[in-house]
């Protein structure tokens, strides 16, 4: 996935209201950003921070920029929620994530289970329906450290329930994969923040069991664009 334009550079000041972040640009401009991302962002969010935003195309836009990109250590981490789906759908018609591969038809965002939407749905008449969601993954408490990226980075009932829907679509014959997209490159492993969500670790311990499949996804990312590179193991 590539950004459509030349992100600009700044430093990050802090970020508040969930959804907004105040940014000094190199010019000493002081702007206010979309923070694309509902979750705590721990890990993420240090204040005078390299970061990096994309200019709005609408010129009706009240915040003018998007938060793209941080460094944090030595490494880029992606914290826009929007692009996962995207960056998962390219790695899938790239053949990069060779598990979902195959399929006739790949839908975005379409409706299912007890009112919800699936991240990306895959058909093909000679298999099983595939129901995919996507979840994005910034966490990481020692950054320049051995240890794994986590999620989620704070209490998600949402995401509980995705599990909940994705173990019913596999009891009603069809495949249900949760993907977790890993958007920094320092991490050799996805482990779930049981001390953050324990109801979360629990439900997805029961989907497992249930027959949902997990997988993991490390991206590259650049001052240009994001994609899937490699697989990476779930701890136990």
């Amino acid at each position: 996935m590539k950004f459509p334009d030349p992100l600009i550079p700044g430093k990050l000041i802090k970020r508040y209201k969930r959804f907004l972040a105040d940014v000094e640009l190199e010019n000493g401009d002081i702007v206010t950003a979309h923070c694309a991302n509902s979750g705590s962002m721990l890990s993420v969010q240090d204040a005078g921070a390299d970061v990096w935003l994309s200019p709005a195309r609408n010129p009706d836009r009240k915040l003018r920029y998007t938060w793209e990109l941080i460094r944090i250590d030595e490494t880029l981490v992606g914290i826009n929620t929007a692009l996962p789906n995207g960056i998962v759908e390219e790695g899938i018609q790239n053949g990069v994530i060779a598990e979902l591969a195959g399929y006739r038809t790949l839908r975005r965002e379409v409706k299912y289970g007890k009112n919800s939407r699936i991240d990306i749905l895959l058909e093909d008449p000679a298999r099983p329906t595939c129901y995919v969601e996507v979840k994005n993954v910034t966490l990481k408490r020692d950054p320049g450290g051995d240890g794994p990226a986590e999620f989620p980075d704070s209490v998600t009932t949402r995401g509980a329930k995705h599990l909940v829907e994705l173990s019913d679509m596999v009891r009603e014959g069809h495949r249900a994969v949760m993907v977790y997209l890993v958007q920094r490159t320092d991490a050799d492993r996805v482990a779930i923040a049981a001390d953050i969500d324990p109801d979360y670790a629990e439900a997805l311990k029961k989907a497992i069991a249930a027959g949902v499949e997990v997988l993991c996804y490390e991206c590259t990312l650049d001052l240009d664009g994001i994609e899937v590179s490699k697989p990476l193991k779930l701890a136990p």
